[in-house]
């Protein structure tokens, strides 16, 4: 179950989002007095699609999973939110509804931030605005560049596409432990658990991957980036 906590305030956080630089003493203290940091346990909802936009998601520790769920309860993981990122989602300004849902990986902690206070200083602070939009489109070319994998490629280089994100995006090595469950990487890759599991086996038995359980070596970093190329 969420838990309220409130270990530090914005000016002292370690954890604090680069995005938060641009803001003045007076806005800082202004977000610090209308945010609630809260404790999630693995597997607990942070958002829910559908869902009013009302706050937005600072992780300040953990990690989550940022996904949309689609027809027949499928879903399609856009990406894993780290600390010192956030969560607002495209009803920002359009209809104040959250067009995804996030939901925690690990333990983490979360600072949520009333969405008025927000909005105020976006008003306020071009240069806040600008940096947000910036990171917005940052996100959006990702995502772009996802939907080419997703939809344009055979499952392997879909599947080779998400074991190269995990190793250079959001463990930043070729050897990691992971949390996420196969059918994780299954909505990663958009396609089902069962075609996940075939296709890390013939990863596995070509040289190109070592797995043990959580744990994955990629061996063969060049062909594994030649079939997320070929698809």
């Amino acid at each position: 179950m969420p838990e309220f906590i409130n270990r530090l305030s914005c000016s002292s956080c370690h954890w604090k989002i680069p995005l938060f630089n641009h803001l003045t003493d007076d806005e800082l203290c202004m977000m610090d007095a209308n945010r609630h940091e809260v404790s999630f346990n693995a597997g607990e909802i942070i958002l829910k699609q559908g869902a009013p936009l009302t706050h937005i998601v600072c992780l300040t520790k953990g990690s989550a999973n940022i996904y949309i769920e689609g027809l027949r309860k499928r879903k399609l993981i856009l990406r894993i939110l780290k600390p010192t990122e956030i969560a607002s989602g495209p009803g920002l300004f359009v209809d104040n509804k959250l067009h995804y849902s996030v939901r925690a990986i690990t333990d983490c902690y979360a600072c949520l931030i009333d969405i008025e206070a927000f909005n105020k200083t976006i008003i306020r602070n071009n240069q806040f605005a600008f940096e947000l939009l910036r990171m917005i489109n940052k996100q959006m070319i990702e995502n772009f560049d996802r939907m080419v994998t997703l939809t344009m490629k055979q499952m392997p280089g879909r599947l080779a596409e998400t074991l190269l994100y995990l190793s250079n995006h959001v463990y930043g090595t070729d050897s990691f432990h992971t949390e996420l469950s196969r059918q994780d990487i299954a909505d990663l890759s958009a396609m089902t658990k069962e075609s996940a599991i075939r296709i890390i086996k013939e990863f596995k038995d070509s040289g190109i991957l070592a797995v043990e359980g959580l744990d994955f070596s990629i061996l063969n970093k060049e062909k594994l980036i030649s079939i997320s190329i070929t698809g």
